[in-house]
């Protein structure tokens, strides 16, 4: 089975007082290409980071913001360093979404 690396949030940094929200691009899981394992590995690259990073998924094929809920076990709140988290899940779309007060996403990678 082929397998997809992906850059699915780049580089952010945050240094005001409130937090921000920063939701990405949506990209194709497992699901989308009908495959059947649902196997999906993210890493978080982080660099003093207050905050979370959410994994989100979809089964819908054409998704509206109703259609995203959260992964189970797929969230980062590192300082710095890098997280690696695999879920399972045959996902059509998947997402990354950052609320933080504080550091910097160096990058949230997606490999399925």
């Amino acid at each position: 089975m082929p397998a997809t690396s992906e850059v699915i949030l780049n580089s952010q940094t945050h240094t005001g007082p409130n937090p921000t929200t920063v939701t990405g691009d949506k990209f194709k899981g497992d699901g989308y290409y009908g495959w059947g394992d649902g196997l999906h590995t993210i890493s978080f690259e982080t660099t003093v980071f207050v905050g979370t990073i959410t994994i989100q998924a979809s089964l819908a094929t054409l998704p509206e913001e109703n259609d995203w809920f959260n992964v189970d076990g797929a969230t980062c709140s590192v300082g710095t360093g890098i997280s690696i988290v695999n879920f399972t899940g045959n996902f059509v779309w998947v997402r990354a979404v950052a609320t933080y007060t504080a550091g910097t996403i160096n990058r949230v990678l997606f490999n399925h």
